[in-house]
């Protein structure tokens, strides 16, 4: 419930039991998607401290998460293309699984990322 106060997502499905199990949809109650998305972007997060976050796409709850999953996160690399002087983009997608395979969240990360040789790239960045 912590997670849900600092949101603010007081949802009766994440945050009320007698309403998730004699009311809601699943039975019991559900981790915020919120919580699913920002936990399986953690298991991911590096050290890497040229890059940063240019915004998602493609950001679908595909399943449920339940209080007592486990999840993991597959990342993989979909393209890199030129944009700046000093730096790139990255487009990665992150999926999130719960229990043995299942998944529950799916997301597309663009970042901005710092050349290791700018010089390689002068030729292809976009104009102002």
């Amino acid at each position: 419930m912590l997670f849900n106060s600092l949101v603010l997502d007081m949802h009766p499905y994440v945050g009320d039991e007698r309403f998730a199990k004699e009311e809601g949809l699943f039975g019991k109650r559900l981790v915020a998607g919120a919580q699913v998305f920002s936990y399986g972007l953690g298991l991911m997060a590096n050290n890497n401290i040229h890059t940063f976050s240019y915004g998602y796409d493609k950001l679908r709850f595909i399943k449920p998460v339940f209080i007592g999953d486990t999840i993991y996160t597959i990342r993989t690399h979909l393209e890199k293309r030129p944009k700046y002087a000093e730096m790139g983009l990255i487009k990665v997608s992150y999926e999130i699984f719960k229990g043995e395979g299942e998944l529950a969240l799916y997301a597309e990360h663009i970042q901005t990322v710092k050349y290791r040789n700018p010089k390689d790239w002068e030729d292809q960045v976009e104009k102002k």
